[in-house]
This record gives C-alpha cells, structure tokens and sequence, in this order.
C-alpha cells in the first residue's frame, strides 16, 4: 500500500501536467471516425514435434481451426485521437479457451509541435518488432496498459513508456501482482530513434526496467527488477538492405537469479526490379550453461548460479525463429534454454498484383554446448503464398518440414519422429463497416 499509492500519485501529477501543457496547442478542425473489422480464420494441420505426455505417450497428429474476431472504432481530429477495439479469439467448437476482452483502449493528446500523451492498454511496436511487437500470429495479438509520452519531428523520435499493474481490489495487499493479462508487474522504457537525412540511415536506442513478482517461495513478496539496453540499425541504400541489431539483459530474474544474456543479429537483402525480394541473416540468442535434460522417468538437477538464457521479451517470435514456432513460443524442458543460433536465407516473388508466393531454408543450432547431446536441431523448409480476393479480403497458405536432429528430440521432448510436418490455411478478412468526415 505504501509503496503503490506514491507511484500512482506521481502518475496522475505526470497525466495532468502533459495534458494541460499538450492542449495549448489545440484546435477543433474536422474530425474523422470510423468502425473496422478484423477476422482471421486459420485452420491448422501438425504431425510431429509435439511433445509427449506425462507417460510418455507419443501425441504426433492434430488438427484444429483457430478463429480472431476483432471490432475497432477509430477517431481522431487533429490534436486528439481515440481508439477502442474488443477482441475474440478461440478454437471452433471449445468454450474453455475461448477469451472475449478489450484488446486496445487509448487516448492520445497530440500537440502541433510534435509532442504527444497516448494513456491506455495499446499496443507498442517498435523497429523490427523483435523486443517489441504485436505478435499478432499468436491469434491473441498483445497489448500493453501504459502511459506513453514523447516527440516527433526533424528526424527525431524518442518515447517515454511507463506501465504499472496490479491485481484487483488489493487495497490491503500491498504490490503482490500475479495471475494478471501483463507479464511484468511495473515497465519504464526510453526508445529513440533517428532517421539521417539523405543517408537512408535508421538508428534506434531501448531501454527498458521491467519489475517482476518474486516467485521463491520466502522472497515472493519481493520485486525483481531486470533491465534490457540495445540497439538497431537499418540501412537501405537503393535496392539493397542491411539492418542488425544487438541487445544485453542483466539485473534479477522473478527466482533472484542474477541475469546476464544478450542477443545479436544481422540480416542482408536486395529487392529487384521486379519487387522480387531475396535475402540472408544470422542469429545468435545466448544460452544457459551446463544445460542437461535426463531421459525419461530420470530425474536431473542442474543447480544454475546465473540465468544466461536471453528472453526474447515481447516481440514477434514467430517472425523471426522459424515458422513451426519450435523456439521462444514454446519452452524447452524444466524452462531453461541452451539459446539459439539460426541461420536462414529465403526469397519472396510477386506473381502480378494479387499473388505473392514465399520460400525460406533455416537450420537451427544450440548457442550452449550440452551434456548429453549435440548442438546442431535441424533444418527446416518454409514455403507459403498469398491471393488477394478483394481489396479487404486475402487467402493465404502454407507448409512447413523440419528434419529434426537427436537434439531436438530431447531437448523439445518430442517424439522420435524426427520429420515434422505443419501445413496451414488462413483466410483474412478486413472490411471497413463505416466512416464520417466533418466537424
């Protein structure tokens, strides 16, 4: 109680002096409002790769149809905008899993000098969506419930984020956050970014603090704070592209454990006249060390001193680490990871203006080495495409195979199948139901 009530004090001091500065520069002019929606209905096919149960049975085969349902109503004039969407997702035919809830709800003061207050749950998206993203694959797309205040102009960007959750109703409870929709219990981050005028030079700075609940059971009152710094490059000189990205963890995981991880990668590509693309990139996401998983019906403890196992945060993994989302979606055994190196190059070719078709090659390594088994977890082939119907309406496919190693096997505790299929069907659909311009 006395720590949460200055916080919140100092929050809303920090909203009104914002507020109040940001409405003089104000003026009504017209205004624009509008009601869209957004559905995706994708129907999924597995076989292999997932893990087996408590008794060591294999579970290879499935098949499901995932549905998002999402409604959102717009407005902004200039100096303010709004926006208000609710969202529903679940699997046709389950009503356990099934989640109907506000997806985003903001406002945003917006002065003509360039700066700006948005306040409200929202989504933050930031450079390559690798720290930050809407992950929007995931059928549940995040969102963040924050304060963000910054300025834009002349090349310059730069954004103050600040959130702070609580469970509710805990007048008498303290701080203790868990079992809520965020994943931290308190976040501040700094991004700026700086376009170079002429150069086609991006450069983007984060950091962040993100306060986690304590999870050991005589310190779990306790607040853990763990801190990410890094940075992104993108350079586009004509038709080619190269951008890169590094970004070091350190501070207090939720078990206490000191945090010492980092990240790194490169990416190259050139897009042809055509509007061809084709393009090649390495990543290397460190590791815990001493990583060691016992056969089954075994039991291994490895006592760690040091997390060192990079957490991919709140980004778009799927976008990054393979499409089969073997790694940073899903966990590896007992939750520690031996981290990643992966290796990719792929290509994507438009056929006329409707179709695009895509292909990708992977192969994925461990970035520790491990006791009982070897670094390498196989290679995996990507092939999708897309046909536009209408304007707001997309059907798109795709199929993936992976030829998984030993490795893989134990690390992930799936079966001793070592070829794993996945193969997907999608339609989108975006239509917008109204819109009114005027005063």
């Amino acid at each position: 109680m006395k720590s949460a009530l200055p916080f919140c004090a100092k929050m809303r001091y920090v909203c009104l002096i914002v507020i109040l500065f940001l409405s003089a520069g104000l003026r009504a002019q017209e205004s624009r409002f509008s009601v869209d929606g957004d559905f995706l209905t994708r129907g999924e096919i597995r076989s292999g790769g997932l893990s087996t149960n408590e008794e060591g049975e294999t579970e290879d085969f499935a098949a499901f149809i995932f549905e998002r349902s999402l409604l959102k109503v717009d407005y902004n004039r200039p100096g303010l905008s709004a926006n208000f969407s609710v969202q529903h997702n679940g699997t046709w035919g389950s009503s356990n899993e099934a989640t109907f809830d506000i997806y985003e709800a903001w406002v945003s003061l917006n002065a003509r000098s360039g700066l700006f207050a948005k306040i409200g749950r929202q989504n933050l998206v930031y450079d390559d969506q690798r720290i930050f993203g809407t992950d929007d694959w995931t059928m549940t797309a995040r969102a963040h419930d924050v304060l963000k205040i910054g300025y834009e102009g002349h090349g310059h960007k730069i954004h103050l984020i600040a959130g702070f959750n609580q469970n509710p109703a805990n007048m008498k409870g303290g701080t203790y956050y868990s079992g809520g929709i965020q994943p931290y219990k308190s976040m501040q981050s700094l991004w700026y970014h700086l376009d170079v005028p002429g150069a086609k030079l991006g450069i983007s700075a984060v950091f962040m603090n993100a306060g986690m609940q304590g999870t050991a059971f005589e310190k779990e009152d306790s607040t853990y704070f763990q801190q990410l710094v890094g940075g992104y490059l993108s350079f586009k000189p004509k038709q080619w592209s190269v951008e890169g990205a590094y970004y070091y963890q350190m501070g207090k995981s939720e078990s206490s454990l000191p945090i010492n991880a980092w990240m790194g990668c490169i990416k190259a590509g050139y897009e042809t006249s055509r509007k061809n693309t084709y393009y090649a990139g390495y990543d290397y996401l460190s590791g815990d060390r001493n990583f060691a998983t016992p056969p089954y019906n075994q039991i291994g403890v490895i006592h760690h001193k040091t997390i060192r196992g990079f957490s991919s945060l709140y980004g778009s993994h799927h976008k990054f680490y393979g499409a089969m989302d073997f790694f940073y979606v899903s966990t590896y055994y007992r939750g520690f990871t031996p981290g990643l190196q992966n290796v990719y190059a792929g290509g994507s070719w438009k056929v006329g203006d409707k179709t695009e078709l895509n292909a990708s090659y992977h192969f994925f390594a461990t970035a520790t080495k491990l006791q009982n088994a070897k670094k390498p977890l196989g290679h995996e082939l990507e092939l999708s495409g897309s046909y536009k119907l209408f304007k707001d309406c997309k059907l798109s496919a795709g199929y993936s195979f992976m030829w998984g190693t030993r490795t893989m096997v134990v690390l992930k505790r799936s079966s001793d199948r070592r070829r794993l299929h996945w193969g997907w069907l999608m339609l989108s659909v975006t239509p917008r139901f109204f819109t009114y311009n005027g005063k």
